[in-house]
Order: C-alpha cells, then structure tokens, then sequence
C-alpha cells in the first residue's frame, strides 16, 4: 500500500498489490500502520472505504467525519447521552475533528447546541454550523456565567472533551438526569499529579447524573451502517466537513504538535 492522507497513524491508502481478494489492487482503504510511505498488511487492520464513495467528495472525509471522529460523535451522542429531540446540548473543543460532528448531528437531531472553541475564527465556525451559542473560552471573564447565560435552564447531556477545570465548572450546571459522554481529557494529558473532586462525586449523587467514558470501538460491529448515515448527512448537505489540510511528509511532526495545541480546525490532515 502506498499511504496518502494522514494523521496519528490513520491513513487513506491505495492498494499497489494485493494478494487478499477483499482488497483488489487499485481500492482505497483506511489503515491504521503509523507514518509510513508503504506498508505491508494481511488485512486485519484495513477498512475499504465505501463501495458507493461519492467521486465530488474527498477520500480523507474517511478520516473524519466520515470516520473515526465521526463515529465516535456519533456514538458518544446516541449510545452514551442518548440524545433526544428538544435537550440541551453541551461540547467542548466544538471546532475540533469530533466536537464539530457532535454539534450538527445534534443539531440534525432538534436539539440546542452550545460549544466552545479557542479562538474568535472557531466561533465563526461553529456559527456558520449552526450552533445555538458560540464563546471563546479563552476570552471570557467567567466560565461559569458564560454557560448559565447560553443555557439558563441548564444542560441535559455534555460531551467531554477537554476535562480538568472545566468540567468541574460544567457539572453544577447540568440538570438533574443528566448525561456525561467523556470523550477525551486533553488538558490534563500532561499531568504529574492525580486530580481529586470530592465536590464533583457529590454533584452527581444529587443531581443524579450519569457519566461514561468510552472508545469508539465498542461498536465496530455497527460502522457499516452508522458510516453510510454519515455519508448520506454529507451528500444532504446536513453534515460539513472542515479539514485543515499540511502539505508533506516531512511535516508530520510539526503538524501532530499544533494540532494538540488546538491549532486545526475540523479534521488535521497531512497531504503526502
């Protein structure tokens, strides 16, 4: 295989030479083998991407919203939250590859949509994405009233994509019942030291939320379909798609850096 469009080891690869009929020289295929030019595989850890892949779209929406992130917005909204029409949703770092999927399928769903992202020209974003409310929590002078004022009635789920202090600061603003799909923690990867809440654990017994970590792999067995429902959002015009797209293999490591640094918007891409 000859790899083509990249990130964290996620590729669109086209198949040079094949002795594995499921994958005919010349078929597309996403894989997962790190940042390579060329790879050897028995299968096992290829997908083929859609036999009815539209030709006006490109291959690497497989990496995104019409893969993984995609997926995983889509499972942590209706197999976690349970998301239904007329609830309020809340998501974190909406402008990323998976926040920014989570709020229009909520959207596509009738729910209210608030997210936050790290800069003026990601609000734009989840703006033109149709977000109910948009803030840059970068400069706010207070989380709490920011959310109280983008949702006065609370929120019924939250899709967690950030963790540390913000969470602490969402949780006495969920209604009771609520749902927590914790998705990611990227603001306490780095962390030496363990982080406690003792408040927190008393917010969820009063308020009687539910919270559930997850991997998007839970549900493989449902990623044919659930990858042709996305596809169609897309074909519908119900689900954009933004990629911001590095030109080079050379570049992989930078590109990798900015992105946990919340330089991309949508879906990181490397072009090779």
């Amino acid at each position: 295989m000859k790899e083509g469009d990249t990130m964290i080891g996620m590729q669109v690869s086209k198949v040079v030479q094949s002795r594995n009929s499921n994958y005919p020289v010349g078929s597309y295929v996403v894989a997962n083998c790190g940042w390579k030019t060329h790879s050897l595989s028995d299968g096992s850890d290829l997908r083929l991407i859609h036999f009815d892949w539209p030709k006006e779209l490109p291959l690497s929406l497989s990496l995104g919203a019409v893969g993984m992130p995609g997926l995983t917005a889509l499972y942590g909204l209706e197999e976690i939250c349970e998301l239904k029409a007329g609830e309020t949703l809340l998501v974190n770092a909406a402008a990323g590859a998976v926040g920014s999927v989570v709020g229009q399928i909520a959207k596509i769903k009738g729910c209210t949509v608030v997210g936050c992202a790290g800069s003026d020209e990601k609000v734009s974003f989840l703006k033109e994405l149709g977000f109910d409310y948009a803030f840059n929590y970068k400069t706010i002078s207070s989380l709490k009233d920011i959310l109280l004022e983008a949702a006065p009635q609370g929120y019924d789920c939250y899709f967690e994509n950030v963790g540390g202090e913000f969470s602490s600061v969402v949780l006495p603003q969920m209604k009771k019942f609520g749902r927590i799909a914790v998705c990611g923690s990227i603001a306490t990867y780095n962390n030496t030291e363990l982080q406690t809440g003792p408040y927190v654990h008393n917010l969820m017994i009063f308020k009687q939320l539910r919270m559930e970590g997850f991997l998007v792999t839970r549900w493989k067995h449902k990623n044919h379909d659930s990858i042709k429902r996305l596809l169609d959002w897309v074909k519908e015009g119900k689900l954009k798609c933004k990629e911001h797209v590095t030109e080079g293999f050379g570049n992989m490591p930078a590109a990798f850096m900015a992105m946990l640094k919340g330089a991309n918007t949508g879906k990181a891409i490397i072009k090779i």
